[in-house]
């Protein structure tokens, strides 16, 4: 009897293990409410006001394909071809983002360098142009209506826009791995703060 619960034991571990290895985790980025029907494979935008994310788990094996429905009723194929977590960009405006170290000690805006001004000036300008994106690089341009994948890593932290996330704890040794994305605005909001921090003393 005892021989035939570790045997149980032993299949449930090993179906446990290689169906987390089909999760495609998606965190969908879209404005007013997001309805996901999980049987029906099917993400709709029942429309409405402010910024709105939801994420989802798909146990699934191969690709997987979403139809994503707007509030207007048109309806958009979306595949997943791989395993790993992805953002889904449902709104109407694109979004970019990067890996972020939010375990790195902040430093105050009265002692950053004018270097490191310039050089976070020229990485936002590239964001928002779409230049230098990579896997490697751990930076992201979505436009609307696409997916992309961020990470292999499905316990990662993402960041979708307008969320004022500033530090995440540490678990152990560990450094977390997070992405921070924002919308093409917020972006050159924040190019404008670092090119004001660049502007010549008014003359007295």
């Amino acid at each position: 009897m005892f021989r035939n619960i570790g045997f149980i034991a032993i299949i449930g571990f090993f179906l446990t293990a290689c169906s987390s290895n089909n999760t495609k985790k998606i965190i969908i980025v879209a404005t007013g409410d997001i309805n996901v029907n999980m049987d029906a494979k099917t993400i709709t935008l029942a429309g409405g006001a402010g910024a709105n994310d939801k994420t989802v788990d798909f146990n699934h094996a191969g690709p997987l394909t979403l139809t994503l429905k707007d509030e207007g009723g048109k309806s958009t194929p979306i595949t997943v071809n791989d395993n790993g977590y992805f953002i889904l960009n449902a709104r109407k405006d694109t979004i970019a983002g990067a890996y972020q170290n939010y375990s790195a000690p902040k430093t105050k805006v009265d002692t950053i360098k004018q270097e490191t001004i310039e050089r976070g000036i020229d990485s936002l300008s590239q964001l928002i142009e779409g230049k230098n994106i990579s896997a490697a690089n751990r930076n992201f341009f979505v436009t609307p209506g696409n997916v992309v994948k961020i990470t292999a890593n499905v316990d990662a932290f993402v960041v979708p826009p307008f969320h004022r996330m500033t530090s995440i704890e540490k678990v152990g040794d560990k450094e977390p791995e997070v992405y921070r994305f924002y919308t093409i605005h917020e972006v050159k909001e924040e190019l404008a703060k670092l090119k004001a921090l660049t502007a010549p003393p008014p003359v007295k």
